[in-house]
């Protein structure tokens, strides 16, 4: 860690353009000399300019947003942040200066470069803030010194680690922000204002987003105000050049500023760019000189180039905005937005015709790009590492991002499920949850007509949402998502258990899910096995697969470093939990009387007291909720799905083979999956065959090879995301 502060000198020359810093001064004493006639004039000019773009922006308003819209917004900034709840915030506190150091690293993998002209109590708090973030990722700061005035050259020396760069003559916001980026190292430049406070996380989420997305070019973070109410989810762009911010003023915890997605541009406040890209595109152009659509042009030079501006709500910075260069367009650096406007929409006369109109919706407007807006809705929110269905689900909802779709999701018991949730955002896919969704009815009269498609799945969740579909939805292709036939399950279930009364639930589940299918204008299943069992029932319907989604490995663990069996399953579902009493008591005393040695996992959430006391058995292995499983997929030589009931594909045998772990299953695991006994996979019918098999497979070396090969071309074949995507597009194209 280098603490030493480093300084460049260049020479600039002369302009008389202040920087746009967008910081906030300390208040002066209150000046009692009693107004001149000129002062006066003046105040009422500035007056009557505040007054006429209060006017101007209540026209923008109500052509964009109409009169309720533009109420609500009037009734937010008014009432300020306490009627939103209150957004903890990290501000450094306000006390003298000492000296301090910030982070620099020797090899960083981000240069955060601050433009500054006076004001440094701000830069102070910008820098004391960064000091205190505590992110990971490798950084260095550059502090760009455009000529100040004041003391900010003395004081920055007393910062250590800081890279200081001094321009000799004051050149404005877009060339001090040049030279910083001139002199940066890092592999991404981050250019941030220095009224601002960024909140700890920051960095790690603006950086990580280019991990996460290869197509990002540009990322950009949350605004918000110091009192917590937001300033900025990114921005759109209109067809005449004009911007908007989206969500001002409004609660920054709120469903639709908080997931990844899509933007016309991010504001220049706190944006992070590769510095190769930068360079490349010559940096801010010094055609917007000082200041103002430097970063509106850059974003729209980021998608030339073929790349994306994505905003990223992880990434909390408090931004003091507007106070050294204010708010009134006709004075000060502040008049340059209106000159530059212009000069914008002229050079992206032709791009621009692509861009909504003014007057457009502004929810619509900025999903403008979307092929698609997609609602899906599920009982809850998928935890993917916990069962097979929210695997799948996971799955479909990043596929419908990577086609394009515009994605809004929330479970039918609309909670906020902590990680997983903002596993979906960042993802980019809209969550609701309460208290933002109240009743469905209220949910879909404000929301509904903006989809195309609607995906329920689940009988016991889509019945609730047919009607309301047809209702206030009448553009949108419902589509309901089967996930299994749960009147298939509960019928056998009621075989195995002997059980009058959940054979008739089974019959009353059989109808209902029929009725959807009927009603459906597309219904989903796992297997081609449960689409032509539907067929004979409801030969009309419209019925597609989309079965379980997995990424074979390239090269699995082989059979020599692998001992032990595997069983996975979630045991909230009933199946699983008879599966794993019946292994455990009924086939490992058999395969105990030849082989002692070979031990069971069973592996899953929620485990209820007849599982978890399994765990005494000799050779058994009872370990709860594991939420990463590849250890035990690769770890384990055989894969068991003993499943005496149930419907569906089996996520637990795609797991397995995606991994080349061969599976010894039943035949009801099996059903629909296009499997073939001693080529994919071994079958046992009964304990005994069960036993014998596992017995087998675990000696045969040869064997084990065939089954780990065959199992992961059958992946390959039938549950790839190659094969899902194809689905998708056949869905998504329907009508």
């Amino acid at each position: 860690m280098a603490f030493a502060t480093a300084r460049v000198a260049v020479a600039c020359a002369p302009d008389a353009a202040d920087i746009r810093a967008d910081s906030v001064a300390p208040a002066d004493p209150p000046d009692r000399t009693p107004p001149r006639l000129p002062d006066l004039l003046g105040s009422l000019q500035s007056a009557a300019r505040r007054t006429g773009g209060a006017i101007a922006r209540t026209r923008a308003s109500l052509a964009r947003r109409g009169l309720r819209h533009t109420l609500l917004r009037a009734a937010q900034e008014l009432r300020g942040a306490k009627a939103i709840g209150k957004l903890k915030l990290a501000i450094p506190e306000n006390h003298p200066f000492r000296p301090f150091a910030v982070p620099s690293a020797d090899a960083p993998l981000a240069s955060i470069v601050i433009p500054v002209h006076n004001h440094f109590p701000h830069t102070l708090a910008c820098l004391r803030a960064l000091a205190a973030c505590g992110d990971t990722t490798p950084m260095e700061i550059i502090v760009v010194d455009d000529a100040s005035s004041d003391d900010t050259a003395l004081r920055l020396n007393g910062v250590q680690g800081l890279r200081v760069v001094t321009l000799k003559e004051n050149r404005g916001f877009i060339a001090a922000s040049n030279a910083g980026a001139a002199i940066a190292q890092g592999q991404y430049l981050v250019f941030l204002n220095n009224d601002t406070a960024v909140q700890p996380g920051w960095l790690d989420a603006l950086i990580g987003t280019f991990e996460a997305y290869p197509s990002a070019g540009i990322v950009g973070a949350k605004l918000v105000y110091p009192d917590g109410r937001l300033q900025e989810a990114g921005a759109i762009v209109f067809s005449d050049g004009s911007g908007w911010n989206c969500g001002r003023f409004e609660d920054p915890r709120a469903p639709a500023w908080n997931f990844v997605r899509e933007v016309d541009y991010c504001s220049g406040a706190a944006l992070a760019i590769a510095r190769e890209l930068f360079a490349q595109l010559g940096g801010f152009d010094a055609h917007y000189t000082p200041a103002y659509y430097e970063d509106t042009d850059l974003a729209m030079q980021v998608r030339a180039y073929g790349l994306r501006v994505l905003y990223q709500p992880a990434a909390v910075v408090v931004h003091y905005e507007g106070v050294s260069s204010g708010t009134d367009e006709a004075l000060g650096a502040k008049a340059y937005q209106r000159v530059n406007r212009r000069k914008f929409a002229t050079r992206w006369a032709q791009a621009l015709t692509a861009q909504p109109p003014p007057n457009a919706d502004i929810r619509i407007a900025s999903e403008h790009r979307a092929k698609q807006h997609v609602l899906v809705i599920d009982a809850c929110t998928p935890r993917p590492d916990h069962d097979s269905g929210s695997l799948r689900m996971f799955e479909i909802l990043k596929l419908l991002r990577e086609e394009g779709c515009a994605v809004s999701f929330f479970a039918d018991n609309r909670l906020h499920d902590g990680a997983y949730t903002q596993a979906l955002q960042a993802l980019g896919v809209q969550v609701w949850f309460k208290p933002w969704i109240g009743s469905r009815g209220a949910w879909f009269r404000m929301h509904g007509a903006l989809f195309d498609v609607i995906i329920a799945s689940r009988h016991e969740v889509a019945v609730h949402y047919l009607r309301l579909s047809r209702r206030h939805a009448r553009g949108a292709r419902f589509v309901f998502d089967t996930v299994d036939l749960h009147f298939l399950r509960e019928a056998r279930e009621a075989g195995i258990v002997r059980s009058p009364a959940l054979a008739r639930k089974a019959q009353r589940t059989r109808a209902l899910e029929l009725r959807l299918v009927r009603k459906a204008d597309l219904t989903l299943v796992v297997s081609a096995l449960e689409r032509d069992l539907l067929l004979c029932d409801v030969p009309a319907a419209r019925i597609e697969v989309l079965s379980n989604i997995h990424a074979p490995v390239a090269e699995p663990a082989g059979f020599a470093a692998r001992q032990g069996l595997l069983f996975v399953g979630s045991f909230r579902h009933p199946p699983n939990v008879d599966a794993a009493i019946w292994m455990a008591r009924e086939v490992m005393p058999l395969i105990h009387a030849q082989r002692p040695d070979i031990e069971l996992h069973v592996v899953g959430p929620w485990p209820p007291r007849e599982v978890q006391i399994l765990d005494q058995l000799p050779g058994v292995r009872v370990h709860g909720h594991v939420p990463d499983l590849r250890p035990l997929l690769d770890g384990c030589r055989i894969g068991l799905a003993p499943l005496r009931y149930g419907a569906g594909v089996k996520g637990k045998i795609n797991q397995s083979m995606a991994r080349g772990q061969p599976v010894v299953a039943t035949p009801q695991a099996i059903e629909g999956m296009g499997l073939t006994d001693g080529v994919d996979v071994l079958v046992g019918a009964d304990a005994p065959a069960i036993a014998q098999a596992v017995l087998r497979l675990n000696a045969d070396h040869d064997l084990w090879e065939t089954l780990s090969g065959n199992g992961l071309i059958h992946s390959q074949r039938h549950f790839s995301h190659a094969n899902a995507r194809d689905g998708l597009r056949r869905i998504l194209a329907s009508r």
